[in-house]
Parts: structure tokens; sequence; C-alpha cells
């Protein structure tokens, strides 16, 4: 094999690539309508909420942390913009910027947290998703709000193009846009910026970048609110999508998400992952559950492959950490070769 094409195959993005190739043929040969244009739309749209708060997870686990409680935070925001929206008459760009204001603001929380108290993430965060969840549930009484306005519940198709085969257009709608938005935005962040450089160097090595001057605290906040505001985006999008607001529509989700992301290459350690890769991942497990779904498989197996893929990444990971380590102790324990003429 070509050592370009080796390479290749060894790209997280490829093997995600064949293997959504793979699982389409399988679906597609043993369930009826997985190949219709208006099936693979659903897969699209339905995807795009997990594509948002999964770049946005990304962001987080570059730089060396985890969120648990993003879903939490997206349900509060939706919540709050929308009770601006419906109780109080406000107008629509002052909704959404009160649903984002409140992601900013909860992950901007998360992050003080964990600096002040120098406790791991992921026990702040499970501990801020149960505080953030059960307040919304205890103030609302789990009341949905069904009457959304129409600018917020009408679908939007922001543009159309004839099929191949002539049947019904592939439509953009609103939720695809924002998603491919917010990957867009994200990219850049991590890509081409000087803070996505300090995002990535702290999460691979924060003893080195805190020597060469990265501040802890600026860069989990970035982080930590940076997912709080794709999480909040995410969330106004579900609202969109189902046309109403439902305080427990999100949490439980937050598996699929990290699945999703770990699966794109994302390390549970820090420093490496890419939107690309993230994207790919959300896309592969948004295939897995759809031919799942038409095969009328138990949705419980979905979640059992969702729990083995976590884990699975996770031991993969550190195992690559293990090794990594004791080749660089082997390295340091090999003594120098003496100088050529040299004294004994």
């Amino acid at each position: 094999m070509p050592e370009h094409a080796h390479a290749l195959l060894h790209h997280p993005v490829a093997r995600l690539g064949l293997a959504i190739a793979a699982m389409a043929l399988l679906f597609g040969a043993l369930a009826p309508g997985f190949w219709t244009l208006g099936n693979w739309m659903d897969v699209a749209e339905g995807a795009s909420v997990t594509a948002i708060m999964a770049v946005g997870l990304l962001v987080v686990l570059v730089a060396g942390g985890i969120d648990i409680s993003f879903a939490a935070t997206a349900t509060v925001a939706q919540y709050l913009a929308a009770l601006a929206a419906t109780r109080l008459g406000w107008a629509p760009a002052a909704s959404i910027a009160l649903g984002l204001a409140t992601g900013l603001a909860l992950g901007a929380f998360n992050a003080l947290l964990i600096h002040r108290l120098r406790a791991t993430s992921i026990i702040i965060t499970i501990s801020t998703l149960n505080l953030y969840f059960a307040l919304l549930m205890h103030g609302t009484g789990g009341r949905s709000i069904y009457d959304l306005p129409s600018w917020w519940s009408d679908s939007v198709v922001l543009a159309r193009f004839a099929s191949a085969d002539g049947a019904d257009p592939v439509r953009l709608t609103l939720p695809i846009a924002v998603a491919g938005a917010a990957a867009v935005l994200t990219a850049l962040l991590l890509g081409h910026s000087a803070l996505g450089r300090r995002l990535y160097a702290f999460g691979g090595n924060p003893e080195a970048a805190h020597r060469m001057g990265i501040g802890l605290g600026a860069i989990q906040g970035v982080a930590y609110g940076w997912l709080g505001m794709m999480a909040a985006i995410a969330g106004l999008v579900q609202a969109h999508r189902v046309g109403e607001s439902v305080p427990n529509a999100l949490v439980g989700t937050e598996l699929f998400v990290l699945a999703a992301a770990v699966l794109g290459g994302a390390s549970l350690f820090g420093g490496t992952g890419s939107v690309g890769g993230v994207l790919m991942g959300v896309l592969l497990l948004a295939v897995l559950r759809n031919g799942l779904n038409l095969m009328g498989v138990s949705p419980y197996f979905f979640q059992v492959l969702l729990g083995a893929v976590v884990l699975a990444c996770a031991a993969a990971t550190g195992l690559r950490r293990t090794q990594r380590r004791n080749q660089q102790r082997s390295t340091d324990a090999t003594p120098a070769a003496p100088l050529a003429g040299a004294a004994p």
C-alpha cells in the first residue's frame, strides 16, 4: 500500500468515513427506506442539535477538561428564553440574547468553580448538572411551554435544491445551517487563532503551558463559556424543531454527545481533536441510530453501544498515554554513549 494511502487510513476522519459508508451499505440492504432522500434529511436535521453541543464540548476536551452539565445548561437557557418570549413579550433578538447570555453565564460559573475549588471538572459539572436541572424543575413544576411565538416555532427553509431523481427537493433548513455556522466558528477558534493554539497547548501539557504564561483561569473561562454558549444555541434550535420548550427534553443526551466527540478523535485527556472529526462522529452515531430504528431494534441497545464506545475510547487513550510514558522513561533511563576518544 502506498505510504500516503496508509497514512490516510490512519486519519480519524478517514476511518470514520469508511465506517459510515459501510454502515450505510449495510442498512440500505436491510432497512427499506434508508436510502430515501427524506430519511437522509431527517438524519441531518436530527443530528444538528447534537452537532452544536458536540463542537462546544470539543473545546472543553481540547483544553483538558470535561463537562457533563451542558444539556442542563441548554435546557435552562431554552426555557428562560421561552418565558421571555411568551410571558414577557420580549422581542426575538432580546429573547435569543437572554438564552445565549444564560448559557455563557452557566458555563463561566462552571469554570469559576473548577478554578477556585481546584476540583476535578467531572465532579463539578456532575454537581452543576443536578443543580441546574433541579432548580429548573422545581421552579417550573416541570411544565412545558407550548405556545412559542411563530418566529421561533415555524419551520424555516433557507434554500431548496433539485434532487437527482426529480422527487422532493433537498432543503437547507435552519437547524442544519445553525449547526454549520457553529462548526465553522469553533473551527476558526481552534484552528485559526492564537487562543485556539493556547487551548491545545494547555490541554496537551498544562505545566508547560503555565510556564509559558498561559493562565489557567482564562483558558477554563473561554472553554467552558464557549460550551455554555453552544449549549444555549442547541437549546434554542431544539425548541425550534419541536415547537415547544420541555424542561427535560435534552437532559440525558450527554453520553451521545460525548461519544460523538471521542469517536471523532477528541481525547478525554486533552490536547487533541478537530471539528471535522467530531462532525463525522456525530454523523456516524446518527446513521447508526437511524438504521437501527428502521430495523426495529430496541433503542436501549443503542444506549449500550454508546456506553461501550466511550469506554473503549477511554481505554485506548489511556493505553496510548501509558505506552508513551513508558517509552519516555526508557529513553530517559538509557545512559548516553561515551564520546569517541574519551578516557574510560
